[in-house]
């Protein structure tokens, strides 16, 4: 077929690269080789191939009209017709492929709030994809020490679209001396190792998932720059205030943070149930937004005020959290926790009559809480019980065995006067010491939980005493686990008369169960004692912010 072939479409104004770019990876890339004018050819509601290749959710058809040398003819297109809004919204281009974005706004300012086909514009989708920001990553704590480690050279950005994914380094004059070019060496040598690191398979993933933050924020600076432009009827329009909220509820810091610096005075919007930002921050609990909020100058006025239900501040932290902030936090206990942590912060910082306000219903704050929370209280009452009775069995078993084996001391006791025949092995005294801290830390554990389980359960009694209880019943329970190996391992150290060729693997053995509590029941631990002993929620985020 010739090259005019290739662009006769069809009834519906598709050409073949429209199917193409929906279905076949490797048509595809003949099709654009073959005559690259079909990337610009629009179909009769205006939509071009890249649209399509966008709306098929396929990264390398995506890839193929994205990167080809000649690709790059269809942007004028899609600017001429109003269509890249389209490709803005794309979930794949805003996050995986932001450098086009970026290209895409810095040519083109007002696309960020030009609506699409299905009336979104970009800015409200980038307020729907918190995975494309660092608040949003939910990366691990090692993790995070990496990515903050890695640097980013923005000024890979500086050009209308990036085209190259490798590091590059600033070139510096030649004519330097000699200490100078000694540094210059030095440096060179270090970006080289860290070039190597990054192929590594984690680091490279890190080092990717900081390249797409980077560039997010770039296309969000971008768009805030266009947004200081607007009046308040584009800005509606744009759906601006949408994407603001929708930010709040998302915990997007960098977004929030981005609008409030290009429109100071949205801060003073309402939702349509007339709730200020100061309630949809606390509605989804978001602490380091709400945090924020409470940092600028002259919130108290806004944080005082009532949504069209009669409820302040306090009402709305006593509401339940939304499931996918409660899913993040382990146990319907430490969930109750969390509530009641977040009600008392609020009530610390509202004036006495929010505490005595009532809503429509005649409710007070904590009428709303006791009843949004009484669900959740039997849940955490339920988690509660059944940890505890698993927890004292396992440690009424220790206390038996522990009391049994001091009885039965390894060699038997001197018949004549009665003492241990290995009494001054230094061995049988690790074994009578362990032995001992093994059946004393055992009693304080089953002696906590049942303590838990014979709690009256109020709503108080999660927010410390509940959470300290289970914290020194699991820490003394893994004390006891770890000594009463401790005296097996001695135990059979003393009869097996200094064998090495045995007693390693039986070390290595002994060390088996304590690992895997370690792994099970650890980490459960280590989350108890931070919710229950760090700082305040606002106590905390408040100082970072100022």
């Amino acid at each position: 077929m010739s090259e005019t072939d290739l662009e006769i479409p069809d009834v519906n104004g598709f050409t073949a690269l429209h199917v193409a770019g929906r279905h076949g990876k490797k048509i595809a890339e003949c099709l654009i080789k073959k005559n690259p004018k079909l990337l610009t050819l629009p179909d009769q509601r205006g939509f071009l191939p890249i649209i399509g290749a966008c709306a098929s959710g396929d990264k390398d058809l995506t890839n193929i009209t994205s990167f080809i040398p000649s690709s790059l003819a269809f942007l004028p297109y899609m600017i001429h017709d109003q269509r890249a809004s389209v490709f803005l919204s794309n979930k794949y281009f805003f996050v995986e492929k932001a450098d086009i974005s970026l290209y895409l706004l810095r040519k083109y300012p007002s696309l960020a709030v030009t609506k699409d086909d299905r009336d979104v514009t970009p800015i409200l989708k980038l307020a729907n994809e918190p995975s494309a920001f660092f608040s949003g990553s939910g990366i691990g704590f090692w993790q995070r020490l990496i990515y903050h480690c890695i640097k980013i050279n923005k000024h890979r950005f500086s050009n209308d679209v990036s085209s190259s994914n490798d590091v590059r380094i600033p070139l510096t004059h030649q004519d330097q001396n000699e200490e100078k070019n000694i540094k210059m060496q030095a440096f060179f040598g270090l970006r080289a190792l860290d070039l190597r690191l990054l192929k590594l398979p984690g680091i490279k993933q890190i080092y990717d998932l900081k390249l797409i933050h980077t560039l997010s924020i770039e296309v969000l600076k971008c768009m805030c720059e266009h947004i200081t432009t607007l009046n308040r009827k584009e800005s509606e329009e744009g759906l601006l205030f949408r994407a603001f909220f929708q930010a709040i509820q998302n915990g997007m810091e960098e977004f929030v943070v981005a609008l409030l610096k290009a429109r100071p005075q949205i801060i003073k919007l309402v939702a349509t149930n007339s709730r200020n930002t100061f309630m949809c921050a606390l509605q989804y609990r978001q602490e380091k937004i709400f945090s924020f909020f409470c940092s600028i100058d002259g919130w108290k006025p806004r944080f005082y005020r009532t949504d069209c239900f009669g409820n302040n501040c306090l009402h709305i932290a006593g509401m339940l959290a939304p499931d996918f902030q409660l899913a993040c936090i382990s146990g319907a206990a430490l969930q109750m926790q969390r509530e009641l942590q977040w009600f008392k912060e609020v009530q610390n910082i509202v004036p006495e009559w929010c505490k005595k306000s009532r809503n429509r219903d005649g409710e007070t704050p904590s009428d709303v809480f006791t009843k949004s929370h009484k669900e959740l209280a039997k849940q955490g009452e339920k988690w509660m019980k059944a940890t505890a009775r698993s927890s004292s069995v396992v440690g009424s078993l220790i206390i038996t065995i522990m009391f049994a084996a001091i009885l039965t001391v390894p060699g038997s006791n001197n018949q004549e006067t009665g003492v241990p025949i290995f009494l001054r092995k230094k061995s049988f005294m690790v074994f009578l010491i362990s032995d001992a801290i093994s059946l004393f830390t055992a009693s304080i554990s089953v002696l906590m939980f049942l303590g838990i389980l014979t709690s009256r359960y109020a709503e108080e009694d999660f927010y410390k005493s509940l959470p300290q209880k289970l914290i020194l019943g699991l820490s003394t329970l893994f004390i006891s686990i770890a000594t009463m190996m401790v005296t097996f391992s001695s135990a059979l150290i003393i009869m097996v008369q200094g064998r090495r060729s045995v007693i390693l693997p039986i070390i290595l053995l002994a060390a088996l169960p304590v690992t895997l509590f370690m792994w099970l029941q650890f980490p459960l631990l280590v989350e108890i004692f931070i919710s229950t002993y760090r700082p305040g929620i606002l106590v905390k985020t408040k100082k970072q912010w100022h």
